[in-house]
């Protein structure tokens, strides 16, 4: 009867108290791992978008330097009044070198840059419904992946480069409206 009871044996209390803490430990020590990957893929995320955004602005100024853009503001400095207009589009002149002098939007794309439009980076040209031609820089303003929000912190040329208050004469600049900090201690809104 005793090598029958054996047999049916279980695990006893201290057996149960061992393997829940081995349990316990190993749960402990992939959280933190679990949070890093989380926080290195918003990381990577907000680096993406900024770029993407940052792109759009210089290219935006490249065009209006070149006079390629349609009525600017004289104390705009060349860059975009605002986000929006690098999504809505602006209307394009028939400069030469423009795109009524080259048939189409190629011409305003060097080499590097032509590629699928819309894509990162790169500015794509329409026809609106009163004809007038219009350039996109952005499809779609991207998400801070921090705040889940298209609102971006923005600076124009005239602000203080640290400035977290925007100036409104134009928009040089965006960044991260979060108060989260990196792993080295940098806040996102200086990326």
């Amino acid at each position: 009867m005793s090598t029958r009871r054996r047999q049916q044996r279980g695990m006893t209390l201290i057996e149960l108290i061992v393997a829940f803490t081995i349990l316990v430990l190993l749960t402990t020590m992939a959280v933190p791992l679990a949070r890093n990957k989380v926080r290195r893929e918003k990381e990577r995320e907000l680096r993406y978008a900024l770029r993407e955004i940052r792109t759009a602005i210089d290219k935006y100024k490249d065009m209006a330097d070149k006079g390629q853009l349609g009525q600017l503001k004289a104390d705009a400095d060349g860059y975009p009044e605002t986000l929006e207009m690098l999504v809505d589009g602006v209307k394009v002149t028939g400069q030469p070198g423009g795109a009524a002098a080259t048939g189409g939007f190629g011409g305003m794309m060097g080499p590097q840059q032509q590629g699928i439009p819309g894509a990162p980076g790169q500015a794509s040209g329409s026809m609106s419904d009163s004809g007038e031609k219009k350039m996109r820089f952005l499809r779609r303003m991207p998400k801070d992946p921090f705040t889940n929000s298209t609102e971006w912190g923005k600076r124009s040329s005239r602000d203080d480069p640290k400035s977290s208050a925007w100036g409104g004469q134009n928009v040089f600049d965006v960044f991260s409206k979060t108060m989260e900090k990196a792993a080295d201690g940098t806040p996102y809104a200086e990326w």
